[in-house]
């Protein structure tokens, strides 16, 4: 169920109202995290996934962020957009779109309401203020659909929404996501279908979201895939492989690398941190993947 305008902007409201936190991120960081560069390199644009962090609040989230180089917390609804401005934050990537994962466009019977959702927040998202302004859909599954009516079918409800999407500047991202290990039967699974896709939909305001860590598990080869198809990717998330843990020496995705091939290309978007923290230190993990991608 959508929200409307109205709803929107008051709880948007009441989001400034948050407490503030008293515990600051010196007080929780040990000595090795605090030894981030004061400076980061801006060859990368670092990001956050809220999910990651549930018993950290958004606030206290916001408060770490600034602290270790985070230019954005993100899969976070417009409700969240006041607070983030009170930090100076984005929202990389603003969530929320019906049907989430499984539902997506490739069912014609689900293009009304999910076109209903971004004729609501598109301008919300564009009325912002953010430099990069972009909101996350799906392909859906499968569920016996083959891949070309599927690609045709997500064709079409993209093209209802583009319109507006290049009217406000506002950018429609596809995930590509991993149908092996964690969400068995998603369509959009390899990025060349997902390319196919862009390609087809012929707009600058529809790109795809590179998962680092999907695509590992799908197809790896991801730098020379990065190269090929930076055209149509507009955002990226990390994640360790396997597991989904910090993107340390403990698997098998030597992340600095893939960080370069995405600055060459002359992306300017935002790289987010989409890590599940398995140890107590869980700021700590943060500070250390956003180090490990500062190229």
């Amino acid at each position: 169920m959508t929200i409307s305008r109205r709803q929107a902007l008051g709880k948007m409201a009441a989001g400034t109202a948050a407490l503030m936190i008293s515990d600051t991120l010196s007080g929780r960081l040990s000595a090795a995290d605090k030894k981030l560069d004061p400076k980061m390199k801006g060859r990368i644009n670092h990001s956050v996934c809220k999910w990651c962090f549930p018993d950290t609040s958004l606030e206290d989230l916001c408060k770490a962020g600034k602290e270790l180089g985070l230019q954005s917390i993100e899969l976070l609804t417009v409700i969240d957009f006041p607070l983030l401005q009170k930090y100076g934050l984005e929202c990389g990537m603003v969530s929320g779109v019906p049907g989430g994962i499984p539902q997506g466009l490739n069912r014609m019977e689900n293009h009304d309401k999910i076109v209903e959702f971004f004729e609501e927040h598109i301008p919300l998202v564009a009325a912002s203020g953010f430099r990069i302004k972009n909101i996350i859909c799906f392909s859906g599954n499968r569920d016996g659909m083959d891949e070309e009516e599927g690609l045709e079918n997500c064709k079409k409800g993209l093209q209802r929404i583009m319109p507006l999407a290049e009217k406000h500047k506002v950018t429609v991202c596809m995930e590509l996501l991993n149908s092996k290990v964690d969400h068995p039967d998603y369509m959009c699974d390899h990025t060349a279908w997902g390319a196919e896709l862009a390609k087809s939909v012929g707009s600058e305001s529809f790109k795809l979201l590179y998962d680092i860590y999907h695509m590992q598990i799908m197809e790896g080869d991801m730098i020379r895939t990065i190269r090929d198809n930076h055209q149509y990717i507009g955002h990226y998330h990390t994640a360790g492989v396997p597991g989904r843990n910090e993107i340390d020496e403990s698997q098998e995705i030597y992340y600095p690398a893939v960080m370069r091939a995405i600055a060459e290309t002359g992306f300017n978007g935002y790289v987010a941190q989409e890590f599940i923290p398995k140890g107590e230190d869980k700021l700590g993990a943060l500070a250390a993947g956003i180090k490990l991608c500062d190229v």
